[in-house]
Order: C-alpha cells, then sequence, then structure tokens
C-alpha cells in the first residue's frame, strides 16, 4: 500500500478489526497518526522480546537462555511461516519464493526496496523500528536473536527454501538485507564462500 505521507485513511484500509467484525468507523486518520500506532506496537513487540530473553539469559545464564530464546523463536517463526504457506495455496498458487505475501505491514517498515546484487534478488530495509528499540537498549545481541523468526518463517512457508541475512544492522551494517535462497543455491554460495577465505 503506497500512500501519500498526509494522505487520509479508514479503518477500512487498515483493516482493524474487534472479535472477528470490522470495524464500521470510517473516521479518516492520517497517515502518520496510523505509522505512530504501528510504530508502538513494534516497540511492544520489541520489548516483550527484550524482557522474555534477559529474563532467561539471567536465570540460566547467556548460553542455555540464548539458546531457548532462539528455540521459541523459530517456534514463532514456524507459525508465522504456516501461516503464509496456507494463504498461498489457498490462492492456487505454488510456494515460490515470489509468491510468499509479505507479512509486514507497509506502515512498519515503509523504507525498504527490492534489489539485485550479483545477479541475485534481494530485500533490503533501511530502517527497523524492532532493531532500534535493541538498539537504544544496549542489547543488539539479544535484539538479534530475534531476526531467526525469517529464517523459521521461509522454512515452514517451504522446506526447500533459505532465508540469509546478508546484512543486519545489528551485526553493525548500515541496513538489513535478505536473500531467499533455495537449498541447492545456498549450497553452493556456502562453497564459494569457503573457497574464497582459503585464498
Amino acid at each position: 500500500m503506497k500512500l501519500c505521507p498526509h494522505s487520509p485513511l479508514t479503518a477500512h484500509h487498515l483493516r482493524f478489526s474487534y472479535g472477528g467484525i470490522m470495524a464500521e468507523n470510517k473516521e479518516m486518520i492520517s497517515r502518520e497518526d496510523a505509522f505512530q500506532q504501528v510504530k508502538s506496537m513494534i516497540t511492544r513487540a520489541a520489548l516483550i522480546h527484550w524482557a522474555f530473553t534477559k529474563t532467561l539469559v539471567d536465570e540460566l545464564g547467556e548460553k542455555k537462555g540464548k539458546a531457548l530464546a532462539k528455540k521459541a523463536i523459530e517456534l514463532y517463526g514456524k507459525e508465522v511461516g504456516k501461516r503464509v504457506k496456507e494463504r498461498t495455496l489457498a490462492r492456487g498458487l505454488p510456494l515460490t519464493r515470489e509468491n510468499f505475501q509479505d507479512d509486514l505491514p507497509d506502515l512498519g517498515w515503509a523504507e525498504r526496496e527490492k534489489v539485485e546484487v550479483e545477479g541475485e534478488k534481494r530485500s533490503r530495509v533501511y530502517t527497523c523500528h524492532l532493531a532500534k528499540v535493541w538498539q537504544e537498549l544496549g542489547v543488539p545481541e539479544l535484539g538479534r536473536i530475534y531476526c531467526f523468526v525469517d529464517q523459521a518463517k521461509y522454512e515452514s512457508y517451504n522446506p526447500e527454501l533459505q532465508c540469509v541475512h546478508v546484512k543486519n544492522v545489528l551485526d553493525g551494517d548500515p541496513y538489513c538485507e535478505l536473500a531467499v535462497r533455495t537449498k541447492k543455491k545456498q549450497r553452493a554460495k556456502s562453497v564459494e564462500h569457503r573457497v574464497n577465505r582459503k585464498r
């Protein structure tokens, strides 16, 4: 959904639902107001991930705590991928990378684009409000665990696909860059990377 910064939105645009019943309130709100509401929920998601992960690490130690947090994120990602898979199949479409229905709101991840690097199609994200929260808290390594949701959701959607974080702001990169490859292609990339490192 591409909208001008101040274009009005209705409840129908935002698809608000209460108890499974679509809201009929057609009160107009600005795109900025809508963005702030979405950003508020993104911030909450980042904070709850931090709280649970920090508690696990404090109680179980760094190694076990992080491992358990990652296990939970992978379960979460599998459920996300399962739902995307069901929607894709319901539309009668094959489970290809191109048919993966974006599961992130445009209002929350507006600063992103599709790019091509060395002949490979990738998604580049310039602003991640989740990452900003973890950076502000000074815990990028705990926030980074959340990013494994991407690997898990593609694995659940189609086991032959693999999502790779080529770049990640929580690893110190200027932006996030994701590539979705077939596992066969990923294995070839991994071999090529190891060969280049030995030179």
